[in-house]
């Protein structure tokens, strides 16, 4: 029996990804004309009832999102998706938009009938710029099929979607920071309250939601909300998108129904993982993203769902997976992902700014024998804990939960280097 269960990677690799005809044919855009005859509170009672747990990080529910926002009044509404995919380890928004973009359309213009809207944007990361002659494509081509822009399908429904380019910063994974960007301001997190659904882009009602997440709006209106989280977790509906990466044998994307498979069977199973390449030996896992825990060989058995990955002290988060095997210096890996952080602070707020370059400083020196004493350490875990509680964003909030973590399961290699006197 299958490991993976595809339905937002329904059709990928298989069809020409600007074909609207080759979407229809596998059953797109049945989702969008179900939706148009459906009122406002029915989709979002069935995004509700599927558990969708935003998939760009932050596993706020989708539908409690939705339900905000139809409750604001005022108009315009924007919609807007973000795939300004900067996390390490993450590729899984970047294989949707290559080879299913169509149904990140659908799924949008699902949510701009929903909430009245007539405008929607993709926020795209700059690296992902030789994606964007084919998104233009794909757009032009649903709108000449009647799936987009004026009309939609002869419902009198106007709703159309423009690409906004990033510009490499990491910061603008971040929805307020993103809105900024599009607005032509500097990409730094706005302060909230006000969410972004009371006051957004432009100052006016907003949605905001992930690639993924957005591809998975038309599964649940075609199938129905239950049907949706049967497939997945009782907590957490659905499939995910995983990326693997690291020393795995099979790296990759791959879709796996929430909640039936374990950290090891997605690393080891043949069909997912297929185990540690060249013969070595797993040291520790890296889910989630770069801002999140570290796992250890005795984490493995944890059901891959929220949940149970939150009760292990772990996290889902972007779906990246990224696997260390024995020969990787810990010490080395968290300097690697201090320097991203360090590189990609905003500037905006003193703990980030001034805490990232510090810690990369202390790690590099635990590197050298007798460059750093007992105390030392001490004054690392402080910054890491003022960084925590005291930054702007979750940029810095988060930047030193590797390293934390990391501390718990390998605390010999920290102190392998610590001066010995101060360690008596």
């Amino acid at each position: 029996m299958s490991k993976t269960q595809k339905l937002i990677l329904a059709g990928a690799g298989e069809i020409e990804p600007d074909s609207v005809k080759a979407y229809s044919d596998i059953g797109g855009f049945k989702a969008l004309k179900k939706a148009l005859e459906m009122t406002s509170e029915e989709i979002v009672n069935e995004v509700k009832k599927a558990k969708l747990l935003g998939r760009g990080g932050a596993a706020f529910p989708v539908g409690k999102k939705w339900e905000h926002l139809l409750h604001i009044p005022g108009t315009p509404k924007y919609i807007i998706c973000n795939a300004d995919e900067g996390e390490p380890g993450t590729f899984k928004d970047r294989h949707i938009v290559a080879n299913v973009p169509l149904r990140l359309i659908e799924g949008m213009v699902i949510a701009g009938f929903t909430f009245g809207s007539k405008s929607g944007y993709i926020y795209l990361r700059a690296e992902y710029r030789r994606f964007l002659p084919m998104l233009e494509t794909v757009l032009e081509n649903a709108r000449k099929a009647g799936f987009l822009g004026k009309n939609i399908l002869g419902t009198g429904f106007d709703f159309d979607i423009s690409i906004s380019m990033g510009a490499g910063a990491y910061i603008c994974g971040e929805n307020s920071a993103l809105l900024n960007s599009i607005e032509g301001k500097v990409g730094r997190p706005r302060i909230k309250p006000p969410h972004l659904a009371e006051v957004g882009l432009f100052g006016k009602p907003t949605l905001v939601n992930n690639v993924e997440s957005f591809a998975a709006i038309p599964s649940i209106i075609e199938f129905g909300g239950d049907w949706f989280l049967n497939i997945g977790h009782p907590d957490s509906g659905g499939t995910k998108l995983v990326c693997l990466a690291g020393h795995v044998r099979n790296r990759g994307v791959h879709e796996i129904p929430l909640g039936k498979l374990t950290l090891r069977q997605i690393i080891y199973d043949e069909e997912l993982g297929g185990g540690i390449r060249d013969g070595g030996t797993l040291k520790f896992v890296h889910p989630g993203g770069q801002g999140c825990g570290l796992g250890g060989p005795d984490q493995l058995d944890t059901l891959y769902c929220f949940t149970e990955m939150k009760k292990a002290g772990l996290n889902i988060g972007t779906g990246a997976i990224i696997v260390m095997d024995d020969s990787v210096p810990l010490i080395d890996y968290l300097a690697s992902i201090g320097e991203f952080f360090a590189d990609e602070s905003c500037g905006q707020c003193v703990p980030c700014t001034e805490g990232c370059p510090l810690v990369v400083e202390y790690l590099k020196k635990l590197l050298v024998p007798g460059q750093l004493g007992k105390r030392d350490l001490d004054t690392l875990s402080k910054i890491a804990e003022t960084m925590s509680c005291a930054s702007f964003c979750g940029l810095g909030e988060t930047a030193t939960v590797p390293m934390t973590s990391a501390w718990k399961l390998f605390k010999e290699e920290f102190e392998a280097n610590v001066k010995l006197e101060e360690q008596q």
